[in-house]
């Protein structure tokens, strides 16, 4: 049986990189992300804005370890770190909070600290 999980080098690397800050520093959550990111892609999580909006409170960070996608609205002031996001679901969150990569949040919060998984 063919092996399956992520082929892309970027993705390969983000999981590298994931999981040597978990062992390095301790951190669960990069781990999380890391064993999230090596599924299959038809097991991947897709989250929409609305999901979002109804799980999260206002100035709260969230991480997707998946794709955001921009079915409904997002009424909160929020930061939204994902694995990747559709184009519409881009301009939806950045008009209220602000979409950010996963290395991007690995560089602004090291720790993981207050930082919730959505999925």
């Amino acid at each position: 049986m063919k092996p399956t999980g992520p082929d892309n080098p970027i993705t390969i690397e983000l999981i590298k990189n994931l999981k040597k800050e978990a062992i390095e520093k301790k951190i669960k959550i990069w781990k999380a992300i890391a064993s999230e990111l090596e599924k299959p892609r038809r097991r991947q999580r897709v989250v929409n804005i609305n999901e979002i909006n109804k799980h999260c409170k206002d100035n709260e960070t969230i991480i997707v370890p998946g794709k955001v996608l921009a079915l409904g609205e997002l009424d909160k002031k929020i930061t939204v770190a994902a694995f990747s996001f559709s184009q519409e679901a881009l301009t939806k969150i950045n008009q209220k909070g602000k979409a950010i990569s996963i290395p991007e949040l690995m560089k602004i919060n090291p720790k993981g600290s207050k930082v919730r998984i959505i999925g």
